[in-house]
């Protein structure tokens, strides 16, 4: 395939995968399932992090002109990975792979929160998924607390020696599951009755297994082989990542 033809390549499967995407099944927690109140507490607790992720990324862009792009790439992925739908009916929401576990060993935790916030914002305005006021919600779930635990896993496996790729699958396997416990947490605050949260954390977490624990490991070999290739290819993107980490 020539070099000019991987961008419109690129392009034409994020289109079909956009297309394809089931429009009838609501993604991430579904529009009006949380109270104003906790949609309310959840959009002040994640505004922070969506603009350090602002400041961070203008402050990266100007030391590097390749880091716009990567951005926009990694943007893209996660973006359609996270397009693939499988319905959990029973606690109102869907399982799928979030892709922020590649994003934050790519270009940061802090600039993940950024993407995740673009990326569930075009879902729920242009695929009715997921929803606005639950926008918060969503993106403390799966942009903070995946792609901040992600990100430590995978420097903590490379500091005690594991690899890459071992660093890596398990970012993203953990990047997928904590992103669901932090949905099922935030919808057990809201829903449980006479302070019984525990219980209905437990059992929508119970809800979520058959189809998460599977996907997290897809997700999780998924991410090693992404991050491998590109190592492979743009081995330059890792000094941006720890560009990033200075600041």
């Amino acid at each position: 395939m020539k070099k000019k033809q991987v961008p419109m390549m690129a392009a034409l499967f994020i289109a079909f995968m956009v297309a394809w995407a089931p429009k009838a099944a609501a993604m991430h927690i579904t529009e009006g399932i949380l109270p104003a109140s906790w949609a309310g507490i959840w959009f002040l607790v994640v505004a922070p992090f969506v603009f350090m992720g602002l400041r961070e990324l203008r402050i990266r862009s100007a030391r590097s002109i390749h880091f716009k792009p990567l951005i926009g790439l990694t943007g893209a992925a996660v973006f359609v990975i996270s397009c693939m739908p499988i319905p959990v009916p029973v606690v109102g929401a869907t399982a799928h792979p979030c892709g922020v576990g590649l994003a934050a060993i790519l270009v940061g935790p802090t600039i993940t929160a950024l993407i995740a916030s673009v990326a569930l914002t075009l879902q729920a305005l242009f695929l009715a998924h997921g929803g606005l006021s639950t926008l918060g919600a969503n993106t403390l779930s799966m942009g903070v607390i995946g792609g901040f635990s992600g990100y430590a896993v995978f420097h903590l496996g490379k500091r005690l020696g594991a690899g890459t790729w071992a660093s890596a699958f398990a970012a993203g396997l953990i990047a997928n599951w904590a992103t669901y416990s932090g949905t099922a947490l935030f919808m057990a605050l809201a829903l449980a009755r006479n302070g019984e949260w525990f219980s209905m954390f437990l059992a929508i977490m119970a809800a979520f297994a058959p189809t998460q624990i599977p996907l997290g490991v897809l997700e999780g070999f998924i991410t090693a082989g992404a991050y491998s290739f590109i190592m492979r290819r743009r081995p330059e993107v890792a000094d941006m990542d720890r560009m990033g980490v200075a600041t």
